[in-house]
């Protein structure tokens, strides 16, 4: 029998360098899912305890078992879905409307010489303008149907979007550019394999944020406008004291909040398979 006849099989071989097996990966993934479900039971469980043990009043606060039996229960009327698709309804056109014209005035801002320069004090004024000052504008010249949450989405979500496609703008590597230029590529090569793939990870991070801040302005432009949509809901059940169907309502807008994040987070993942982020993210 030779040497190399005696030696173990390569695979046998506990090498700190080999990249982890695809089971290895599977039961990280397991064990990070399981962490946030973890963090979710015990929100849960201190939602069901707090107000049982009398540590919170339960007029004020409902136990969780209680808020979800109210939730069945609205599930079941037809009041609980026409609020539900008229608040998804004003938050996808005013996400829309926003990632538009944010994209837009990036593209805008970054092609045109100086205009960075003369737009940034502006940009820096109105950004930090809370929304929901402007709600008594709005109404005056909108009215209060959707339209007016749609206005107020536009003008929050339309600023993440913008700062970060410019930073994507700001992201693209000199050298490169400067030996397209130097090599004459057309301008429709540079935009399609030079400009977007630099600017397109902050564009969906910035259309991540967006999504989260028009779906906080959609429920607050209803609790105080007054249209039809979960945020009203919410509203009239505190002034009618009806805490258990507020906080079944709440707690439909924090679900839609997560399954907003997990859908667009999919999507990112999906279209930037090739970027050195989601490359390391899925290694694991």
């Amino acid at each position: 029998m030779t040497v190399s006849q005696t030696r173990p099989p390569a695979a046998i071989v506990d090498d700190p360098a080999v990249p982890p097996t695809r089971q290895h990966r599977s039961l990280g993934a397991l064990l990070g899912k399981a962490n946030v479900l973890t963090g979710f039971v015990i929100l849960i469980a201190i939602w069901e305890l707090a107000p049982r043990l009398g540590l919170i009043d339960q007029e004020a606060f409902s136990p969780f078992s209680v808020v979800v039996r109210r939730l069945v229960h609205l599930a079941g009327t037809s009041d609980f879905w026409l609020e539900a698709r008229s608040t998804l309804r004003t938050w996808a056109l005013g996400l829309a409307i926003s990632t538009v014209a944010g994209l837009a005035l990036a593209v805008l801002i970054a092609v045109i010489p100086g205009a960075r320069r003369y737009t940034h004090s502006t940009i820096e004024f109105l950004r930090p303008i809370p929304s929901v000052a402007l709600i008594p504008a709005v109404i005056l010249v909108v009215g209060t149907k959707y339209e007016s949450g749609v206005v107020l989405i536009t003008y929050a979500a339309l600023w993440p979007m913008l700062l970060q496609t410019l930073a994507g703008f700001d992201d693209i590597d000199s050298v490169a550019r400067d030996t397209a230029r130097s090599f004459r590529f057309p301008l429709r090569l540079m935009a399609t394999d030079l400009i977007w793939p630099s600017v397109l990870p902050y564009f969906f991070t910035g259309l991540r944020i967006s999504a989260s801040v028009a779906l906080v302005l959609g429920v607050t432009g209803e609790m105080v406008i007054g249209t039809v949509g979960l945020g009203q809901g919410i509203a009239l059940a505190q002034n009618a004291g009806d805490t258990p169907t507020m906080y079944a309502l709440v707690l439909v807008t924090g679900l839609l909040g997560v399954l907003i994040n997990i859908v667009f987070r999919a999507i990112e993942r999906r279209s930037l398979r090739w970027h050195t982020s989601v490359r390391s993210l899925e290694a694991l």
